[in-house]
């Protein structure tokens, strides 16, 4: 076993899929909802990099826990929570919805499953949603059942990703549409299999439903993937600045509100649709945002570590600051995540970076995904 330095415990827990993921070469894991997240292999971010834009990997995501919300008045339930209108929500889709508090301060942005009648997923980012989601149903005197089910995502990433799972589940794989997901057999078990993940290379993600077929289902898709040239991996940095994708705690916390973090079109406007945080939000709307989530692209050598975040400035005045950023292989330069002030946000607009290298680095507004 691996030393990660973190004491185990029932707090941190191990997933179907450790095991696996030990033996295959981890080198390094962080923690997500009180669960393991692999974050390093033997090669480095560079060539993992391009090896998921070119081919397939198999990532441990078991840390996307499920929230369950089943019951007459789940629906009611999942809608006081997010300003994103569920209400022609089928069965099979996946809705990426943000989820607020009274101050329209941003709590998780959870991707939503439809699983039946009445019966939700909330696959979560990092911050504890279930207690959130007893408490409102508690308070507003809901009948629903809240919990967490034995589901553990696995994630299958990449341009072959499709030709993989075709290959294991048969080409109805195929037909399942961006953001949908179907029911597949595996052992006998019927699985939910989402065209989604976190990555912009293409994918899928397998919620497999019983701990105890972890390490067959990984093994299942390995040995599958090997003609694909599949390698184990997990989120990749460079990738997702790339791509534009957020991360719940380090790019925008509660202290922020959707309409900074580019997430409009998931903030409904018409008054049928009744939520927490709605008279915050409509007042943040109607005086405006004073700051907004863009790229930048910076110069100089690859750039630190961003463990803290690089302060961002306009003529000595600091304007926002980086909180995810890294050296990009393909455009050749430093890319980041930023949330930048109102007067400064428009695209091309020059500024100035301060990597913890105490370097002062030349660079510019971009507007998310990066340019290709």
């Amino acid at each position: 076993m691996i030393k990660s330095g973190l004491n185990m415990s029932r707090r941190i827990r191990r997933t179907p899929y450790t095991n696996k993921v030990e033996e295959f070469g981890v080198t390094g894991f962080t923690v997500v909802n009180h669960m393991l997240l692999p974050k390093a292999y033997k090669k480095n971010v560079e060539e993992d990099y391009w090896h998921l834009k070119e081919h397939v990997q198999l990532w441990d995501v078991s840390c996307q826990r499920q929230v369950q919300v089943e019951g007459p008045d789940a629906e009611t339930l999942i809608q006081k929570m997010t300003p994103r209108n569920i209400s022609n929500m089928k069965i099979g889709k996946c809705l990426y919805i943000p989820l607020i508090d009274e101050n329209a301060g941003m709590i998780n942005d959870p991707v939503l499953l439809k699983v039946d009648n009445n019966k939700f997923w909330l696959s979560i980012a990092d911050s504890d949603i279930l207690l959130w989601a007893k408490g409102i149903s508690v308070g507003l005197g809901l009948n629903v059942k809240i919990n967490e089910p034995d589901i553990y995502p696995l994630a299958i990433q990449g341009p072959k990703a499709e030709d993989l799972l075709a290959s294991v589940f048969g080409e109805k794989i195929r037909e399942v549409k961006f953001y949908n997901f179907g029911f597949f057999n595996f052992h006998g078990t019927q699985q939910v299999i989402a065209r989604a993940g976190y990555s912009k290379q293409g994918g899928f993600e397998i919620f497999l439903k019983g701990y105890d077929l972890g390490e067959n289902l990984w093994d299942t898709i390995w040995e599958a993937g090997k003609k694909f040239n599949i390698s184990p991996g997990c989120p990749n940095l460079i990738e997702r600045i790339e791509g534009g994708l957020m991360s719940y705690g380090n790019d925008f916390t509660s202290e922020n509100n959707p309409l900074e973090c580019n997430l409009e079109k998931f903030c409904t406007k018409d008054s049928s649709h009744n939520f927490i945080g709605e008279n915050a939000l409509n007042k943040i709307r109607e005086e405006g945002i004073k700051q907004k989530i863009r790229g930048i692209i910076f110069d100089g050598g690859p750039c630190p570590t961003c463990a803290k975040p690089f302060p961002v400035f306009k003529d000595k005045v600091q304007i926002g600051q980086i909180t995810s950023g890294i050296y990009s292989p393909r455009i050749k330069k430093n890319v980041g995540l930023s949330m930048i002030l109102k007067d400064y946000w428009n695209i091309d607009e020059e500024v100035k970076v301060l990597t913890s290298d105490n370097l002062m680095r030349t660079g510019v507004i971009t507007s998310l995904p990066f340019p290709k």
